[in-house]
């Protein structure tokens, strides 16, 4: 018998040019799917010119500056619409979503489609339900009283997989791809039972514990910074009065 994280996988990754969903843009993205374990990965790559400058810090992260993404990306509208598409296709097909810390790439991407679409990635979706593998959140669940940062690169030498050109989003998104299915391997005995669709529920309630148990660490260190328990996608904010 074949388990879930044996078969059918597609991942989701995005370069952006900064850190807040609701104001930073998309440059990169890429969806990588692998029909089986050791399968040839099928990719695609999106290069995005955002319309906005890309920060300094940004560009020293994954290397795309101004210039390049004017002479060779393409305008956003477009490009989201596209990659809304891709994605709704995979869940369309019943394929899982490996998504790296979702709740900021889906997030991003939803408020994209809000900005040069006047969509949504709901809108996209219809009624297909996402299937969202969070390699993040279920390493964090499953051994959770490991020391350390559990960053993508920092999950990748914990399970032993080759992250090749970190920060390239499909780079990024075949490592995440090939850390879910180590960890479902490493934590079989808890995972064989459940399905894809089991997994993106627990995981939501996973989150919202672990982002509870971050934002009391944040309140007992006197650090001010909010902890958002959604999971795989972020309300929208209220519109200001």
């Amino acid at each position: 018998m074949t388990h879930w994280y044996e078969g059918p996988l597609a991942a989701f990754d995005t370069e952006t040019t900064g850190v807040d969903v609701e104001q930073d843009r998309i440059v990169s993205a890429a969806l990588v799917i692998q029909d089986a374990t050791g399968g040839r990965m099928r990719v695609t790559r999106w290069l995005v010119n955002p319309g906005v400058p890309v920060p300094v810090g940004a560009t020293e992260i994954h290397g795309l500056t101004d210039d390049h993404l004017q002479r060779n990306g393409r305008w956003p509208a477009p490009v989201v619409e596209e990659i809304a598409r891709a994605l709704a296709e995979q869940c369309a097909a019943g394929r899982p979503l490996v998504v790296m810390n979702a709740p900021f790439d889906l997030t991003l991407l939803d408020r994209e489609l809000k900005r040069h679409r006047a969509s949504s990635l709901a809108g996209y979706l219809g009624n297909t339900p996402l299937c969202v593998l969070d390699p993040r959140v279920l390493d964090k669940h499953l051994d959770r009283y490991r020391k350390g940062r559990r960053t993508l690169t920092d999950l990748c030498a914990q399970y032993e997989v080759v992250l090749d050109g970190a920060h390239d989003a499909a780079a990024d998104a075949a490592a995440s791809l090939e850390l879910v299915r180590a960890v479902a391997r490493r934590f079989s005995s808890r995972l064989e039972r459940l399905s894809p669709a089991e997994l993106h529920a627990l995981q939501a309630v996973w989150h919202a514990a672990q982002a509870r148990g971050l934002q009391a660490w944040f309140a007992k260190s006197g650090t001010p910074e909010a902890v958002d328990p959604a999971w795989p996608l972020r309300p929208e904010l209220p519109a200001a009065a």
